[in-house]
């Protein structure tokens, strides 16, 4: 799971980094119906499932919903098959 943990945070980061482009070439006006708070959530949300304890009662549907998320990056080279849900 730490594998995938990294994954997403560097899709955060890759897709931050673009959006950071988007607003500089064209304004903050442009990223209005963009997915930007999405991507703070499922960072939020990686975070949590990093520090959470294994025997916490939402840990093993965090751990889903994390791979369920990521599924979004399925066509992304550094995907992992193994992560599907």
């Amino acid at each position: 799971m730490d594998d995938l943990l990294k994954f997403l945070h560097a899709r955060y980061e890759a897709d931050n980094h673009a959006y950071a482009d988007v607003a500089y070439r064209f304004g903050a006006d442009a990223l209005l119906d963009s997915h930007l708070p999405m991507l703070d959530l499922v960072d939020m949300l990686a975070r949590d499932y990093a520090a959470m304890d294994p025997s916490e009662a939402r840990f093993a549907g965090l751990g889903h919903a994390l791979r369920v998320l990521a599924q979004a990056y399925a066509e992304h080279p550094d995907y992992q098959e193994n992560w599907r849900p």
